[in-house]
């Protein structure tokens, strides 16, 4: 299979799984059946929520999601599943829904967590509802159309999923800088994403780096990271600034303030392979990623 995004970064030393620019290509995909060991996972993370209160006030919205978080650990790491129907013929204008709770990357953990949390605040929703909220948080509008409808930069993750009330990005609150550096790394590393073969779906996602043009990200340097970290709550999402050429972030994951009251970064990272929360706290997480510039933050509302 042509090289990730993920592999790509690795290959230049990162010490974080790259976020979130996949590769796909060819006709008339179909969306993978979700494996019973999925539906089942789903069924008993549903129902150990919904017993402890999710949706209520004994288990509000960011607690859930952590929940699952902790659930998830020791979960595999796998990179480019939604890149998998490429591999099997399927074409970039017909991207499939693609939902797995037995593996995960560092963005599907995060949407992945964020979708059973929801979809366990609602009685009686199971796979339709969890395979539901996963999408309108990954495409652009909350609608699937084809390969380029992916939210593929994390931080226009944050902006669109902002823009339709599904999170509140936190960075202008917490005194973010404004990082404008343009976004241009699928673009410029063309042979790397198999979709882009594709002319297409090449010029779409080129148009779609110049639109973000205008929209800046909201970075917090990590020398600020500890003035801010009292503010920063459990179930919050985090995206990993980094320096590389036309990249925003590098991994993603999610606040997890442990009883200690530590906060710490769980998520689903290449190096260890499996889904797991950090041994340091988030200062020290970030700070020990190589190219690390800061963090960006946003709610799930």
């Amino acid at each position: 299979m042509p090289q990730s995004r993920r592999r790509f970064l690795r290959n230049l030393g990162l010490s974080a799984a790259a976020l979130m620019l996949p590769n796909r290509l060819h006709a008339a995909a179909v969306a993978p059946a979700p494996t019973v060991a999925d539906r089942e996972r789903l069924a008993a993370w549903l129902r150990t929520l919904r017993r402890e209160g999710a949706g209520g006030a004994r288990m509000p919205l960011g607690r859930a999601i952590a929940r699952v978080g902790e659930l998830a650990q020791g979960t595999p790491y796998r990179a480019s599943t939604l890149e998998e129907y490429l591999a099997a013929g399927g074409s970039p204008s017909a991207e499939p829904a693609t939902c797995y709770l037995t593996v995960f990357d560092c963005v599907t953990l995060v949407e992945s967590a964020q979708a059973v949390a929801r979809t366990a605040a609602k009685p009686g929703a199971g796979w339709d509802e969890f395979e539901h909220q996963v999408e309108r948080m990954r495409y652009r509008g909350g609608v699937r159309a084809g390969y380029t409808s992916r939210l593929h930069y994390f931080s226009e993750w944050i902006a669109d999923n902002a823009r339709r009330g599904l999170v509140r990005d936190l960075g202008p609150e917490l005194g973010a800088d404004e990082d404008r550096r343009p976004l241009r790394f699928m673009s410029t590393h063309r042979s790397a994403y198999a979709a882009l073969s594709d002319d297409a779906a090449y010029e779409a996602i080129v148009q779609m780096e110049r639109r973000l043009d205008t929209s800046p990200r909201h970075l917090i340097p990590t020398a600020r990271i500890p003035s801010v970290t009292g503010r920063i709550q459990t179930g919050d999402v985090l995206a990993f600034a980094t320096s590389v050429d036309g990249l925003d972030a590098s991994h993603t994951g999610l606040a997890y303030r442990d009883r200690a009251g530590v906060l710490r970064v769980l998520h689903a990272p290449l190096s260890g392979g499996v889904v797991t929360i950090s041994r340091g706290d988030l200062h020290a997480y970030v700070a020990g990623i190589r190219r690390s510039t800061g963090i960006l933050v946003a709610r799930p509302l």
